[in-house]
């Protein structure tokens, strides 16, 4: 383990995130709030990220040295993301900063604020501009604007970009980093300026434009986008949090004129039948909470693409709803975003996989002569590749468990318990009953809440980073 290297990476991190945090000093001097919390952050930030640049090292960067640079990077960043909540004075603990920077980061959008609209507006930036910097990837954005240290960044956006299979844009994976974050920045810019033209405040558009481009979900208004009471506001909102949730490969295809491809995705189609066939259930189980079918399906749809895509934006309070509406909204949950994407969950392609899995083992029961192959896009999967989406989603499931286990410890029923490990391992931020659109998580304990911090990271990185940062075995000499 090349440890010195991985510090020098550390480092590049460290003063990234101490020049992202001049933004929201910028914003509270704007707004004649203290500067103190975010200049004494990134003075800290700043002074570690230069001590740790001095660190000699060889340069010799492999598989195992990226997802363990990811690992540690990513709860680095965290810690460093809570500093300004914790000089701000306006939380609890340090655990609670934490909390709610992991939940930044990590694009969940979970939070253990009560009254969301007393915090200063450079906090409350903040608290969105991470979810920003973390949606298309803390590393991605380094190896798209940071030099190169010599070292292959592929094991870096390899370990931290969302899905079963990555690959590159372009052979260079710098120039691959900058397409992405040219067209993450393009749809974020687009969104403010159709939220401005729909009526809402300029700060407001930017914090929820932010949340919905990282899909997290934090808003500014303690009853979320509910609180604007706007149908239009809330179709655009859905229209920019599903298109963030799509494989941003296809915004590349569609730039280079590769029609045909996107229409050939797979999981493309299978997502937005997805998101089709839940939002005309959840409708029509609705419709007698509301006046109209085009009311229940104005608040089914918004929903639906809230809880998929994970960012967890609520116009209403779904913890009301009928048990089967309910139902659906935490299946969608596992579901999650497609691949390559800013959303979080099991993701679309390897639920399609698993599912073409099991067809293929029911195909072998009954023919078992047969050979079959499993393909997506029209292109035949690996066998490796295949077993790495049953091993992530048997990971994931006990992950899951655990989790419910330790949360379970604080008395909560099994629906708030089960549904807080599954919402931060899943990444989209509310869950049901006391943790619900119109709850928070402030009731929980310190461990618990480390624990759902833990999770968001884990799953934010598709466990396998965070398990090989804690391994034996990544920290021997081959």
């Amino acid at each position: 383990m090349n440890l010195k290297l991985v510090l020098r990476v550390v480092s590049r991190v460290m003063v990234l995130e101490a020049i992202a945090i001049l933004l929201p000093m910028l914003v509270a001097l704007l707004y004649r709030e203290s500067p103190i919390p975010f200049a004494l952050s990134s003075a800290l930030l700043l002074v570690v990220g230069l001590l740790l640049a001095r660190i000699p090292s060889k340069k010799h960067f492999y598989t195992r040295e990226g997802f363990f640079s990811v690992g540690l990077i990513w709860l680095l960043t965290g810690i460093a993301g809570a500093l300004p909540f914790y000089f701000s004075g306006e939380f609890a603990s340090f655990v609670d900063c934490m909390f709610e920077s992991y939940s930044g980061f990590t694009t969940t959008g979970a939070s253990i604020l009560t009254t969301i609209e007393t915090h200063s507006k450079g906090i409350l930036f903040w608290r969105s501009f991470t979810h920003w910097m973390g949606g298309m990837g803390v590393l991605v954005l380094v190896t798209a604007i940071v030099p190169s240290m010599g070292i292959r960044s592929h094991y870096l956006t390899q370990a931290e970009t969302p899905g079963p299979v990555f690959s590159k844009l372009v052979p260079k994976q710098a120039q691959t980093s900058k397409i992405l974050y040219q067209i993450y920045c393009v749809l974020t810019l687009a969104e403010v300026a159709c939220l401005k033209l729909a009526g809402m405040p300029l700060y407001d558009a930017f914090i929820h434009s932010f949340s919905s481009a990282g899909t997290g979900g934090f808003s500014n208004r303690n009853i979320s986008v509910g609180a604007y009471n706007s149908a239009a506001i809330e179709l655009i909102i859905t229209v920019f949090i599903l298109l963030f949730s799509l494989n941003f490969a296809l915004y590349f295809l569609l730039l280079t004129r590769r029609f045909r491809e996107v229409l050939e995705s797979d999981e493309l189609r299978f997502f937005l039948g997805v998101v089709a066939v839940s939002t005309l259930l959840i409708a029509v189980n609705i419709l007698p909470m509301y006046e109209t079918i085009w009311q229940s399906l104005r608040y089914a749809v918004f929903q639906v693409a809230s809880i998929i895509s994970t960012t967890g934006f609520s116009s209403t309070d779904f913890a009301l709803w009928p048990q089967f509406s309910q139902a659906i909204l935490i299946l969608l949950m596992f579901f999650g975003a497609c691949a390559g994407s800013t959303g979080g969950g099991i993701k679309s392609s390897r639920i399609l996989i698993l599912l073409r899995s099991i067809r293929r083992e029911l195909h072998r029961i009954s023919h078992p002569n047969s050979v079959e192959v499993i393909k997506l896009d029209g292109k035949v999967l690996e066998e490796d590749t295949v077993r790495s989406v049953l091993s992530f989603v048997g990971c994931y499931m006990l992950i899951l468990f655990l989790a419910t286990l330790v949360i379970s410890l604080d008395n909560f029923s099994f629906t708030v318990s089960f549904s807080s490990a599954l919402t931060c391992l899943s990444n989209v931020g509310p869950g049901l009953e006391a943790v619900g659109p119109m709850g928070n998580f402030s009731a929980f304990s310190p461990l618990s809440k480390l624990v759902m911090s833990a999770c968001m990271v884990i799953g934010r990185l598709e466990i396998m980073p965070i398990l090989i940062l804690f391994s034996p075995l990544a920290w021997k000499k081959v």
